[in-house]
């Protein structure tokens, strides 16, 4: 007999978990809309198709443990697990990358931990972070070059058929290294201005990167005013960023500008949509502060020191790691104290 986990029948929430990541999907709507407007139907293909696999592979799962399907898929994680993957995954990645990547995130990071709410780490970064590390060339040779570079911007029959069959030979054609790739690999034998030549680069911050930041910054926005997270997680990972770009890539000629840094990767999306997860992330609000920190710290040191130009799956899995500790020296004040309670206290009886 399968007993159907849910809270106490007095308990009662003006919104269901189903709704809330129903708003989190409607939030990145206009992110994947400005993806598409530069950068063809790649993501928009990718989407589909990773949550299409989530669902699916979630559904399997929890079939062979023998849970009520209804009832568990009704919640519209495994939906935002595969969107965030799609959203996340270069447009033009081969299909059976992202089956990779969406079976790490709902079999081995979610549904092995014990399904929503026992995941200890975030299961979208899980999945990227794989096939990230091991199909390497899959994953940074697919980078859709943004509109108005290409002579003739392939549609969507043709963007699927590159995913479906990979021919690198014409794959090359329409792909181009992210802006931040390009400074972090340039920079060292050319000066700022010379590296911002390049075509990706366009008029402004980084072509098409700049507005896909700011329409997904505005989705953040709208979910902070829907009080569906807080501030304290995104604002923290900006203004650690921003402060470690300051204080050490003040020169451009040496290290990214910070505009760079906020406008031409994941970072928005990675801030707001990714980093917010409500179960792998901190819970109390200084928590969240330090949680946010310590991600953007981490951002800016692996893009700047480390192998990879764009490291949000690894510094929201680091931080994972830390919640534990954490959550356990910064509870929130006990109803009635007027300090914190930090750590068990024990006081020896007369």
């Amino acid at each position: 007999m399968t007993l159907r986990q849910q809270s106490s029948p007095h308990t009662r929430s003006a919104r269901s978990t189903s709704r809330v990541m129903l708003w989190v999907i409607l939030a990145t709507l206009p992110g994947l809309a400005v993806q598409t407007v530069f950068f063809g139907w790649g993501n928009l293909i990718n989407v589909i198709w990773c949550v299409a696999l989530a669902i699916v592979a979630e559904a399997a799962v929890l079939k062979l443990r023998q849970r009520p399907l209804a009832f568990c898929l009704s919640d519209n994680t495994a939906a935002v697990t595969g969107l965030l993957l799609g959203l996340a995954l270069p447009p033009l990645t081969p299909w059976w990358v992202s089956l990779v990547a969406v079976f790490a995130a709902i079999v081995m990071a979610k549904q092995l931990y014990g399904g929503l709410g026992s995941n200890p780490f975030n299961p979208a970064m899980v999945g990227y972070a794989l096939v990230l590390v091991s199909f390497p060339v899959a994953m940074t040779t697919t980078w859709a070059a943004p509109a108005g570079l290409w002579h003739s911007a392939p549609g969507f029959t043709e963007t699927l058929g590159l995913i479906l069959h990979g021919q690198h030979s014409v794959i090359d054609a329409y792909t181009m290294a992210t802006p931040l790739d390009v400074y972090k690999h340039d920079i060292g034998s050319l000066i700022a201005e010379e590296v911002r030549q390049h075509p990706t680069f366009g008029e402004g911050v980084a072509k098409g990167w700049e507005w896909v930041n700011a329409a997904f910054l505005a989705g953040g926005i709208g979910l902070i005013a829907l009080r569906i997270i807080t501030w304290h997680i995104p604002a923290s990972v900006l203004a650690a960023l921003g402060i470690m770009s300051l204080a050490f890539g003040s020169n451009e000629d040496l290290h990214a500008p910070l505009t760079l840094h906020l406008l031409a990767g994941a970072t928005m999306l990675g801030a707001f949509f990714i980093a917010t997860d409500p179960v792998s992330a901190a819970t109390s609000p200084l928590g969240k502060l330090i949680y946010g920190a310590g991600i953007g710290v981490l951002l800016y040191v692996i893009r700047t020191w480390g192998s990879y130009p764009d490291a949000v799956a690894f510094a929201v899995l680091l931080m994972n790691f830390a919640v534990p500790f954490i959550d356990h020296y910064t509870p929130p004040r006990t109803y009635g104290h007027r300090k914190a309670r930090r750590g068990i206290a024990t006081k020896a009886s007369g």
